[in-house]
């Protein structure tokens, strides 16, 4: 029975096209995110291959078609007209002949650089990393693979030249690619996880790539370096003035265990990354326990602020998650910038405008455990001043800023079900000194996740929680003003 059920698997996989498991209309399980992505069933993990192409926006993730743990990694893929309400499409590129398919990115090819276009149109061309693994006789391999689309995503084929890009490693992945206007070519920066290093190629065609140089170690080298990003962000409140930011994921070794993302400040010219800081400096793009792999848009207008959403979980427990059918979700879209901070030009993140379409304008009493809020810590008196959230059966989610400290704090050691994971159990701390006298926040509440946007953006906290279903109450303590949350509508 063990043989056949192989069997059919590899001929599932082998087919080239799998749909997500059956279906439901059923969105209202115990913890089901209402305005944050997960897919209908089984596991995800890194968001990849964000892009948007002839006004869609798509979300291709790491998926295992075939069960709610890591397993049999393939892209599942979702679109949208609004960064919002996802429609799930069929799994777009399936593990097929042992290989399975790491994470990646994906690009408009508006010139057909690559010649897999046709009729004179762009196409979409996705590159990923294929994952062969270990066995007896061999060691695991990791090379960086091409396939396409000329159909607006819907049907893709690998290209019969793949790998383009062989090292023979077993540990070589996560390439984000981009055109580079200073160089006119493709860039492409990729890992080496275990040297902590960044690698950069470049190619005119997608097909041959060159090594440019390479990123690294520099910052948190704790853990294996994964999912690197390179983009540019404008300087709030400087006209013209730009840097770049090269941002790398790190597993084990963050801040506060497990997995966690750093990023950098500096300059490109599209070979060399040049950061503006020391080497030993870190700066972590989120101080909570839950958001990982996080990637920016391929292709958006030029006049649309760049938008990043990672994977709200952590690999210390991400397995042991208490959800069903599915296992893992997305962060909330999140526009990006830099700031000019007292201690340098530090990232900037907010939840995008179009969140502003599910609010449903009501203030009363909570009846969902989906809603936002914002407003100000005063910071002219006592200690500890804050809100405790999803209050209910005596438990609760802190949410605060410590005055004599001078950090934010998430405290969920008392939020819920914590008892899966000996790592989960937290108070969350990020250091945060003010010049003003009170604190502005923005937080955003779904179901099993909080994510908190602090002083503008300036830090933000995201981390899971797993409430009692009737805890809808809110406390403020230590001079906190009493808040009116906003119920959020389901994108479902």
């Amino acid at each position: 029975m063990a043989n056949l059920r192989v069997s059919l698997l590899l001929a599932f996989l082998s087919c080239g096209v799998i749909s997500p498991s059956a279906p439901t209309d059923d969105w209202n399980q115990p913890f089901r995110p209402q305005y944050h992505f997960s897919p209908q069933s089984q596991w995800t993990n890194d968001p990849n291959g964000l892009v948007y192409f002839e006004g869609e926006y798509h979300l291709f993730f790491q998926y295992n078609p075939f069960g709610d743990e890591w397993g049999h990694m393939s892209w599942g893929h979702a679109v949208s007209n609004d960064l919002l309400h996802w429609h799930e499409l069929p799994v777009a590129l399936p593990e097929e002949h042992g290989v399975m398919i790491f994470t990646g990115s994906t690009v408009v090819d508006e010139n057909n650089s690559s010649g897999f276009c046709t009729q004179g149109k762009a196409c979409l061309v996705a590159i990923y990393t294929g994952h062969t693994p270990e066995t007896k006789s061999q060691a695991a391999l990791q090379t960086q693979n091409l396939a396409y689309s000329n159909d607006r995503g819907r049907t893709w084929r690998k290209y019969g030249g793949n790998p383009v890009l062989d090292l023979h490693m077993s540990d070589f992945r996560d390439p984000k690619v981009f055109w580079s206007t200073e160089r006119k070519h493709w860039v492409m920066v990729a890992s080496l996880p275990n040297e902590h290093k960044v690698k950069i190629y470049g190619s005119p065609d997608l097909k041959k790539w060159t090594a440019l140089s390479e990123f690294g170690p520099a910052g948190a080298t704790g853990g294996q370096w994964e999912c690197p990003e390179l983009f540019r962000l404008p300087v709030e409140g400087k006209a013209g003035e730009a840097r770049w930011v090269m941002k790398v994921g790190v597993n084990p070794g963050a801040r506060l265990g497990g997995s966690g993302e750093q990023y950098f400040v500096g300059r490109f010219d599209g070979k060399r990354f040049v950061n503006d800081n020391q080497a030993t400096q870190t700066m972590w793009t989120d101080y909570g326990k839950d958001c990982y792999c996080a990637l920016t848009f391929n292709g958006l207008p030029r006049e649309h602020k760049p938008v990043m959403i990672g994977w709200m979980d952590n690999w210390q427990y991400a397995a042991k998650l208490p959800t069903s059918p599915w296992r893992g979700q997305m962060t909330i879209p999140r526009e990006l910038s830099l700031r000019e901070t007292p201690e340098g030009i530090r990232l900037v993140q907010q939840p995008i405008e179009e969140l502003r379409a599910l609010a449903d304008g009501k203030t009363g009493e909570l009846k969902t455990h989906s809603f936002r809020f914002a407003d100000a810590l005063p910071l002219d008196k006592g200690d500890e001043v804050g809100w405790r959230i999803l209050m209910g059966d005596g438990k609760y989610t802190a949410i605060g800023y410590s005055i004599r400290r001078k950090v934010l704090f998430v405290d969920r050691t008392h939020s819920g079900l914590v008892g899966f994971s000996s790592d989960f159990s937290a108070r969350l701390e990020a250091p945060l000194v003010l010049s003003g006298k009170e604190l502005e926040l923005k937080v955003l509440v779904d179901r099993c996740s909080i994510e908190v946007f602090a002083d503008s953006g300036r830090v933000t906290s995201t981390n899971l929680v797993f409430p009692p279903a009737d805890a809808m109450s809110i406390k403020a303590f230590g001079g906190a003003p009493e808040i009116r949350a906003e119920q959020i509508r389901s994108i479902h």
